[in-house]
């Protein structure tokens, strides 16, 4: 077998340039595909794509499944007639070199609930439309997170965005009535929040077809730990450690070095392991699975972790008082 060596560029699409205040899946992506091909290029890598939670981090989601709708491009919904070009702003400023994440999550959620409402009344004029079909195909196939995950985030911004945690008790322990009672609540926020959904991965798939077809590999990001505000830890909380109350009992981070002299507290909770060995690891199987759909390539972040987790008392501050302990990485693998 002969081994070819191959080159490509690290790049997120939110470093893309665009007029909506942060990079899409749009006209410059598909424009830098282009630059990678008349490059020579054949890998293009992207950091997480996941919902960013605190900071804007791509390592701080929402959820291991789900993709951030601030990427979904406004003009690829206009040329599909989900929205009509006077819909989108026409005077807004954003810095020239620098995302504005703010300001173009509060634009990419308005113009997202038109899309929606666009789409809600063409089916109620024609409920035979493919692209009802699409997306009815679309929840069926990701009904195992989505479901949840397009709860997680009605009920969250339903509360201003109190993390779930904190939410009423019987809610936040998902308990059945109160789970049953949220979701005809917030029905339609639920059925926006999956169209939402539908959109990101029915664009970033067309843009994974167009490279493919031109020779170009996408590498996917696999942040080995998700965010405790997550839909993954309040859907699975059995999966990590957590106290009686739903609270971390350790979180993770690495131990003192010469980058830190007191660690780095990253606050993500810690796997239960043991649980996800006894059910034969299929969180993690789910979610490669899932990786694996949607990229050619998947790198595992911190990969350390999966030999070993720096597992750190919930209460403290920094990574100083942290231990070793042992992770099944490859029993999982």
């Amino acid at each position: 077998m002969i081994s070819l060596r191959t080159s490509g560029i690290l790049l997120h699409p939110t470093s893309l340039p665009g007029p909506f205040g942060v990079g899409d899946l749009g006209p410059a992506a598909y424009a830098f595909a282009d630059f990678l091909i008349a490059s020579g290029q054949s890998l293009w890598q992207v950091l997480p794509l996941g919902p960013t939670g605190y900071g804007d981090s791509p390592y701080s989601s929402y959820s291991a499944f789900a993709g951030n709708t601030v990427l979904i491009s406004p003009q690829l919904l206009v040329a599909e007639g989900l929205l009509n070009q006077n819909d989108l702003p026409l005077a807004e400023v954003f810095p020239e070199h620098t995302v504005d994440f703010a300001r173009a999550s509060e634009l990419k959620h308005e113009l997202l609930s038109k899309a929606f409402i666009n789409f809600a009344a063409d089916v109620a004029a024609d409920g035979d439309s493919p692209l009802r079909h699409q997306f009815t195909e679309f929840c069926l196939r990701n009904q195992s997170w989505l479901d949840d995950y397009a709860l997680f985030i009605s009920a969250r911004e339903a509360r201003s965005g109190l993390a779930w945690n904190d939410w009423e008790t019987d809610l936040a322990r998902r308990e059945a009535a109160a789970v049953a009672r949220e979701v005809d609540r917030l029905q339609t926020e639920i059925e926006a929040e999956k169209f939402s959904q539908f959109l990101f991965f029915r664009q970033w798939s067309a843009l994974k077809t167009y490279c493919n077809a031109r020779g170009v590999a996408l590498i996917g990001d696999m942040p080995i730990f998700v965010a405790y505000d997550s839909a993954d830890v309040w859907t699975a909380p059995d999966q990590f450690k957590l106290d009686s109350e739903g609270k971390p009992e350790v979180v993770a981070g690495v131990p003192p070095d010469y980058f830190s002299e007191t660690g780095q507290f990253w606050g993500n909770p810690i796997y239960a392991w043991e649980k996800m060995r006894a059910d034969g690891f299929q969180w993690w199987i789910r979610r490669m699975r899932a990786a694996l759909t949607t990229y050619d390539l998947v790198r595992m972040d911190h990969f350390r972790g999966f030999v070993a987790c720096w597992e750190i008392p919930a209460g403290d501050q920094t990574a100083e008082r942290g231990c070793w302990v042992d992770a099944p990485g490859s029993e999982l693998f």
